[in-house]
């Protein structure tokens, strides 16, 4: 059996602090946590549609064993306290203004082959989608997949949009709102595989991993998710 990586003050610290919080002013539905890869280094990949995200998804791995280590734009390590917290939690820093973009996956990389859990929201930021869908994502999640070799674990959620809506300034903590959370199979990229790594490549491939958690999501929420994803850089 692996040995549970021990989570260090400040990542636990954070734990400590959030959880009651999230027990406190939240209910939970989850379903799918035999699809959470006991040991091996994987990367989860989730829809985003609020700030709250990391706590909601980040609990759900947690309390399966598998402490997730997250991405987040290098420019958050500069200064402290997001410094401390973050480095002391040992999160995982991508230079996004690199040339190289192995490069700037490359502690990723080294985290998942050191069998640990990478949790990642390709979106970039909170959907902006009229009906809360997920929109166009970055391909990053396709090259660390294919970087690496490890399966890619697809995780819907719904409900952090109810207490903290994009850009909004203050939670909607009462009534109490369900966060649901579910978990699916590996998603199959044996397609995209072997192949030269092109951008049509990288981008095919990402949409087949959103379009999987698209789906995970219609079933938590209900509806039909679109086929085309929602760009943001069309609607500028």
């Amino acid at each position: 059996m692996a040995r549970r990586r021990r989570l260090g003050f400040w990542y636990r610290l954070v734990v400590v602090v959030a959880k009651p919080l999230l027990r406190l002013f939240t209910k939970t539905e989850r379903s799918g946590a035999e699809h959470i890869p006991k040991t091996g280094g994987f990367i989860a990949v989730a829809n985003h549609v609020s700030e709250l995200d990391p706590f909601v998804v980040g609990e759900f791995l947690l309390d399966n064993g598998r402490p997730p280590r997250f991405l987040a734009k290098r420019e958050l390590f500069r200064k402290p306290p997001l410094k401390w917290i973050f480095e002391g939690a040992r999160q995982i820093p991508v230079d996004r203004h690199s040339t190289d973009a192995a490069l700037a996956l490359s502690a990723a990389v080294d985290a998942l082959h050191a069998g640990e859990c990478v949790l990642i929201y390709p979106e970039g930021s909170a959907t902006r989608d009229p009906q809360l869908w997920p929109m166009r994502a970055r391909t990053g999640v396709a090259r660390l997949a294919l970087l690496s070799g490890v399966p890619v674990i697809p995780i819907a959620q719904w409900g952090p949009q109810e207490i903290l809506p994009y850009r909004a300034r203050r939670p909607k903590l009462l009534p109490r709102h369900t966060m649901q959370v579910v978990a699916g199979p590996p998603v199959d990229l044996s397609a995209f595989a072997g192949k030269p790594v092109t951008a049509e490549l990288l981008r095919a491939a990402t949409d087949h991993v959103m379009h999987t958690v698209a789906g995970l999501l219609a079933g938590l929420r209900g509806g039909t998710p679109p086929q085309e994803f929602y760009d943001m850089r069309e609607s500028a």
